[in-house]
């Protein structure tokens, strides 16, 4: 092996130290730099989630709305059933009262005149 002038053991050793030093520092990772179009992504992302979300819970309060005019409208329909079938109910005892009353007449009627005819 040819031998450098002037060149020792030391500074062989320290010169290979630091080569081994270099071709490690290759390997450490390095420190990130974010790009910043990925941060303008990133805003995007994340303005893009918020209008979903916003979308999703208007869906919803829609739907929930819906879901409420439909129970308010069938119990506000039942109530008109239960008012027609109570009007009902009074018209068809108005009636029998009427007609008890007119047979009640009649069966007076009935009476005097026999009373009278009896004379």
């Amino acid at each position: 092996m040819s031998e450098l002038p002037g060149v020792g053991f030391a500074d062989r050793m320290s010169a290979a130290a630091e080569a081994k030093r270099a071709m490690l520092a290759k390997f450490k990772p390095k420190a990130a730099v974010a790009a910043p179009n990925l941060i303008d992504r990133a805003d995007r992302r994340q303005a893009d989630l918020e209008r979903v979300r916003a979308e999703r819970a208007a869906a919803k309060a829609a739907k929930r709305a819906a879901v409420e005019q439909a129970a308010e409208t069938a119990r506000l329909d039942a109530e008109a059933a239960a008012a027609a079938e109570l009007e009902a109910r009074r018209g068809e005892r108005k009636e029998r009262k009427a007609l008890t009353k007119a047979e009640q007449k009649a069966k007076r009627d009935a009476r005097y005149a026999a009373r009278k005819a009896a004379r």
